[in-house]
Protein backbone atom coordinates (compact mmCIF):
# COMPACT_ATOMS: atom_id res chain seq x y z
CA UNK A 1 0.00 0.00 0.00
CA UNK A 2 1.22 3.49 -0.92
CA UNK A 3 1.20 5.81 2.12
CA UNK A 4 1.16 8.99 0.01
CA UNK A 5 -2.60 9.01 -0.76
CA UNK A 6 -3.36 8.45 2.96
CA UNK A 7 -1.25 11.46 3.91
CA UNK A 8 -2.97 13.58 1.31
CA UNK A 9 -6.36 12.42 2.54
CA UNK A 10 -5.47 13.29 6.16
CA UNK A 11 -4.28 16.74 5.10
CA UNK A 12 -7.51 17.37 3.19
CA UNK A 13 -9.61 16.24 6.15
CA UNK A 14 -7.66 18.54 8.49
CA UNK A 15 -8.16 21.55 6.23
CA UNK A 16 -11.87 20.80 5.91
CA UNK A 17 -12.28 20.54 9.68
CA UNK A 18 -10.48 23.88 10.20
CA UNK A 19 -12.72 25.51 7.60
CA UNK A 20 -15.77 24.03 9.34
CA UNK A 21 -14.66 25.43 12.69
CA UNK A 22 -14.25 28.87 11.19
CA UNK A 23 -17.70 28.66 9.67
CA UNK A 24 -19.13 27.65 13.05
CA UNK A 25 -17.54 30.66 14.72
CA UNK A 26 -18.87 33.08 12.13
CA UNK A 27 -22.28 31.46 12.16
CA UNK A 28 -22.72 32.60 15.80
CA UNK A 29 -24.87 35.69 16.03
CA UNK A 30 -23.13 38.34 18.20
CA UNK A 31 -26.51 39.59 19.39
CA UNK A 32 -27.43 36.15 20.66
CA UNK A 33 -24.05 35.83 22.37
CA UNK A 34 -24.47 39.14 24.17
CA UNK A 35 -28.02 38.21 25.20
CA UNK A 36 -26.80 34.92 26.68
CA UNK A 37 -23.93 36.60 28.50
CA UNK A 38 -26.27 39.23 29.93
CA UNK A 39 -28.70 36.57 31.09
CA UNK A 40 -25.95 34.64 32.87
CA UNK A 41 -24.55 37.82 34.40
CA UNK A 42 -28.06 38.72 35.56
CA UNK A 43 -28.25 35.39 37.40
CA UNK A 44 -24.92 36.11 39.05
CA UNK A 45 -26.11 39.56 40.14
CA UNK A 46 -29.14 38.00 41.83
CA UNK A 47 -26.65 36.45 44.23
CA UNK A 48 -28.37 33.10 44.53
CA UNK A 49 -29.55 30.67 41.90
CA UNK A 50 -33.10 29.37 41.64
CA UNK A 51 -32.16 25.84 42.60
CA UNK A 52 -30.23 27.08 45.65
CA UNK A 53 -33.22 29.20 46.68
CA UNK A 54 -35.40 26.10 46.46
CA UNK A 55 -32.94 24.26 48.69
CA UNK A 56 -33.07 27.05 51.28
CA UNK A 57 -36.86 26.95 51.20
CA UNK A 58 -36.78 23.22 51.84
CA UNK A 59 -34.43 23.74 54.80
CA UNK A 60 -36.91 26.28 56.19
CA UNK A 61 -39.72 23.78 55.63
CA UNK A 62 -37.71 21.21 57.60
CA UNK A 63 -37.57 23.52 60.63
CA UNK A 64 -41.22 24.56 60.43
CA UNK A 65 -42.51 21.02 59.94
CA UNK A 66 -40.57 19.61 62.89
CA UNK A 67 -41.68 22.57 65.02
CA UNK A 68 -45.30 21.95 64.06
CA UNK A 69 -45.08 18.28 64.99
CA UNK A 70 -43.44 19.13 68.31
CA UNK A 71 -46.16 21.68 69.17
CA UNK A 72 -48.83 19.10 68.32
CA UNK A 73 -47.05 16.62 70.60
CA UNK A 74 -46.99 19.20 73.41
CA UNK A 75 -50.70 19.86 73.03
CA UNK A 76 -51.65 16.19 72.91
CA UNK A 77 -49.74 15.17 76.05
CA UNK A 78 -51.58 17.32 78.60
CA UNK A 79 -51.44 20.89 77.28
CA UNK A 80 -48.67 23.08 75.89
CA UNK A 81 -47.70 24.85 79.13
CA UNK A 82 -47.45 21.76 81.32
CA UNK A 83 -45.70 19.63 78.70
CA UNK A 84 -43.36 22.48 77.73
CA UNK A 85 -42.25 22.84 81.33
CA UNK A 86 -41.77 19.10 81.58
CA UNK A 87 -39.71 18.77 78.37
CA UNK A 88 -37.73 22.03 78.50
CA UNK A 89 -37.32 23.10 82.13
CA UNK A 90 -37.07 19.53 83.44
CA UNK A 91 -35.38 18.15 80.35
CA UNK A 92 -34.85 14.40 80.23
CA UNK A 93 -32.88 12.89 77.37
CA UNK A 94 -34.76 9.61 77.57
CA UNK A 95 -38.31 11.03 77.30
CA UNK A 96 -38.15 14.58 75.90
CA UNK A 97 -38.70 15.65 72.27
CA UNK A 98 -37.13 19.06 72.84
CA UNK A 99 -33.72 17.92 71.62
CA UNK A 100 -35.21 16.82 68.29
CA UNK A 101 -36.56 20.34 67.85
CA UNK A 102 -33.12 21.77 68.71
CA UNK A 103 -31.61 19.42 66.14
CA UNK A 104 -33.87 20.94 63.46
CA UNK A 105 -32.81 24.43 64.59
CA UNK A 106 -29.17 23.35 64.32
CA UNK A 107 -29.66 22.10 60.75
CA UNK A 108 -31.47 25.29 59.77
CA UNK A 109 -28.82 27.66 61.15
CA UNK A 110 -25.83 25.79 59.72
CA UNK A 111 -27.31 25.23 56.25
CA UNK A 112 -28.73 28.74 55.83
CA UNK A 113 -25.48 30.28 57.02
CA UNK A 114 -23.40 28.08 54.73
CA UNK A 115 -25.48 28.00 51.54
CA UNK A 116 -27.56 31.19 51.67
CA UNK A 117 -25.31 33.70 53.47
CA UNK A 118 -21.83 32.39 52.59
CA UNK A 119 -23.00 30.70 49.34
CA UNK A 120 -20.67 27.76 49.68
CA UNK A 121 -20.20 25.40 46.75
CA UNK A 122 -19.04 22.43 48.76
CA UNK A 123 -20.82 19.61 50.55
CA UNK A 124 -18.97 19.74 53.89
CA UNK A 125 -21.71 21.72 55.71
CA UNK A 126 -24.53 19.37 54.66
CA UNK A 127 -22.30 16.40 55.50
CA UNK A 128 -21.80 17.80 59.01
CA UNK A 129 -25.51 18.36 59.69
CA UNK A 130 -26.54 15.00 58.27
CA UNK A 131 -23.88 13.12 60.21
CA UNK A 132 -24.78 14.85 63.50
CA UNK A 133 -28.50 14.31 62.90
CA UNK A 134 -28.11 10.64 62.03
CA UNK A 135 -25.81 9.86 64.96
CA UNK A 136 -27.98 11.72 67.49
CA UNK A 137 -31.25 10.17 66.33
CA UNK A 138 -29.82 6.65 66.24
CA UNK A 139 -28.48 7.04 69.77
CA UNK A 140 -31.76 8.51 71.02
CA UNK A 141 -33.85 5.76 69.46
CA UNK A 142 -31.64 3.08 70.99
CA UNK A 143 -31.26 4.58 74.47
CA UNK A 144 -34.48 6.55 75.06
CA UNK A 145 -38.03 5.47 75.90
CA UNK A 146 -39.79 7.37 73.09
CA UNK A 147 -41.54 4.33 71.68
CA UNK A 148 -43.54 3.94 74.87
CA UNK A 149 -45.02 7.45 74.54
CA UNK A 150 -47.30 6.89 71.58
CA UNK A 151 -47.15 7.65 67.87
CA UNK A 152 -44.93 10.72 68.20
CA UNK A 153 -42.15 8.50 69.55
CA UNK A 154 -41.96 7.08 66.03
CA UNK A 155 -42.96 10.09 63.92
CA UNK A 156 -40.54 12.80 65.08
CA UNK A 157 -37.29 10.79 64.85
CA UNK A 158 -38.23 9.24 61.50
CA UNK A 159 -39.34 12.56 59.97
CA UNK A 160 -36.17 14.32 61.14
CA UNK A 161 -33.99 11.54 59.76
CA UNK A 162 -35.72 11.53 56.35
CA UNK A 163 -35.68 15.32 55.96
CA UNK A 164 -31.96 15.49 56.74
CA UNK A 165 -31.12 12.94 54.05
CA UNK A 166 -33.44 14.57 51.50
CA UNK A 167 -31.54 17.83 52.02
CA UNK A 168 -28.27 15.99 51.42
CA UNK A 169 -29.54 14.38 48.22
CA UNK A 170 -30.99 17.65 46.90
CA UNK A 171 -27.79 19.62 47.44
CA UNK A 172 -25.42 16.95 46.14
CA UNK A 173 -27.40 15.88 43.07
CA UNK A 174 -29.29 19.06 42.14
CA UNK A 175 -27.84 22.30 43.50
CA UNK A 176 -24.10 21.84 43.07
CA UNK A 177 -24.13 20.06 39.66
CA UNK A 178 -26.62 22.50 38.14
CA UNK A 179 -24.66 25.55 39.31
CA UNK A 180 -21.42 24.06 37.97
CA UNK A 181 -23.10 23.38 34.62
CA UNK A 182 -24.36 26.96 34.38
CA UNK A 183 -20.90 28.31 35.20
CA UNK A 184 -19.28 26.14 32.50
CA UNK A 185 -21.91 27.24 30.01
CA UNK A 186 -21.16 30.89 30.76
CA UNK A 187 -17.43 30.32 30.22
CA UNK A 188 -18.09 28.60 26.88
CA UNK A 189 -20.30 31.44 25.65
CA UNK A 190 -17.77 34.08 26.72
CA UNK A 191 -14.94 32.18 25.03
CA UNK A 192 -16.95 31.88 21.82
CA UNK A 193 -17.76 35.60 21.84
CA UNK A 194 -14.09 36.50 22.34
CA UNK A 195 -12.99 34.28 19.45
CA UNK A 196 -15.70 35.67 17.21
CA UNK A 197 -14.60 39.21 18.02
CA UNK A 198 -10.95 38.49 17.18
CA UNK A 199 -11.72 37.22 13.65
CA UNK A 200 -12.74 39.94 11.12
CA UNK A 201 -16.41 40.00 10.26
CA UNK A 202 -15.73 40.10 6.54
CA UNK A 203 -15.04 36.40 6.35
CA UNK A 204 -17.91 34.35 5.08
CA UNK A 205 -18.69 30.88 3.86
CA UNK A 206 -18.12 32.03 0.27
CA UNK A 207 -14.39 32.28 0.91
CA UNK A 208 -14.29 28.59 1.61
CA UNK A 209 -16.41 27.69 -1.40
CA UNK A 210 -14.79 25.33 -3.86
CA UNK A 211 -16.44 24.91 -7.27
CA UNK A 212 -17.57 21.42 -8.17
CA UNK A 213 -15.01 19.34 -9.97
CA UNK A 214 -15.49 18.85 -13.69
CA UNK A 215 -16.34 15.40 -14.92
CA UNK A 216 -13.37 13.16 -15.51
CA UNK A 217 -12.26 13.05 -19.14
CA UNK A 218 -14.53 15.88 -20.32
CA UNK A 219 -11.62 17.93 -21.71
CA UNK A 220 -10.12 14.89 -23.47
CA UNK A 221 -13.43 14.06 -25.12
CA UNK A 222 -13.76 17.63 -26.44
CA UNK A 223 -10.29 17.50 -28.00
CA UNK A 224 -10.99 14.11 -29.64
CA UNK A 225 -14.24 15.49 -31.08
CA UNK A 226 -12.42 18.49 -32.58
CA UNK A 227 -9.75 16.19 -34.11
CA UNK A 228 -12.43 13.99 -35.68
CA UNK A 229 -14.18 17.01 -37.23
CA UNK A 230 -11.00 18.32 -38.94
CA UNK A 231 -10.83 15.64 -41.78
CA UNK A 232 -14.44 16.25 -42.59
CA UNK A 233 -13.82 19.96 -43.00
CA UNK A 234 -10.83 19.28 -45.27
CA UNK A 235 -12.99 17.10 -47.59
Amino acid sequence: MNPVPEDMENALMGSQSSHASLRDIHSINPTQLMARIESYEGREKKGISDVRRTFCLFVTFDLLFVTLLWIIELNVNGGIENTLEKEVVRYDYYSSYFDIFLLAVFRFKVLILAYAVCRLRHWWAIALTTAVTSAFLLAKVILSKLFSQGAFGYVLPIISFILAWIETWFLDFKVLPQEAEEENRLLIVQDASERAALIPGGLSDGQFYSPPESEAGSENEAEEKQDSEKPLLEL
